[in-house]
């Protein structure tokens, strides 16, 4: 299809175990993967399984030891051709809006200056929450795509707005911007 770079932050929630297909998808179209997760998404699928899927290094902590002496945030947003935070929690949402980089994506992510697409994913009542509508629109102020969650049964066992696009949906949207 085409070979890019694709930056794909996690983070915790539920909807974290969909982004291992959407990494499988990029492999498969020929494109090369890293990952940055926060530590909350490790609470939801493994390191292991994400390096094996992106036949890559996982990238969680801001002061691990790099091998190549790089300051790995920099580094890394300046690999990536584009990036994809599946899902996005509110945390990030707000971290981004806000300017707030205390973890490896969030200082990832604010040192990222290519296209940056959105897939959020919370409970409807967190979605909805003014607060997370504000950010939102910030960050579409700022150039940032945000894919729209869909609605349906949602972990908390509630229907309604919330989850996080299926990847596929995810995949179709990025690809179409990347072969423009």
């Amino acid at each position: 299809m085409f070979t890019k770079k694709i930056l794909i932050g996690i983070c915790g929630g539920i909807a974290a175990y969909k982004t291992l297909t959407l990494i499988r998808l990029f492999r498969k179209a020929g494109c090369e993967v890293k990952v940055v997760a926060t530590h909350n998404a490790l609470a939801f699928i493994t390191p292991l399984t994400i390096e094996t899927l992106s036949n890559n290094k996982l990238y969680t902590d801001m002061f691990e030891h790099a091998a190549d002496r790089s300051v790995e945030h920099i580094s890394l947003a300046q690999w990536a051709d584009i990036a994809i935070v599946a899902p996005a929690t509110a945390n990030i949402i707000g971290k981004l809006a806000n300017g707030i980089a205390d973890d490896a994506l969030s200082t990832t992510l604010l040192a990222f200056s290519k296209p940056l697409y959105l897939a959020p994913s919370m409970n409807e009542n967190m979605y909805k929450h003014p607060a997370v509508q504000q950010n939102l629109d910030t960050l579409r102020q700022f150039h940032v795509h945000i894919i729209p969650p869909e609605s349906g049964m949602l972990a908390c066992n509630t229907e309604g707005t919330g989850r996080m696009a299926e990847p596929e949906t995810i995949f179709d949207t990025v690809s179409t911007a990347l072969s423009v």
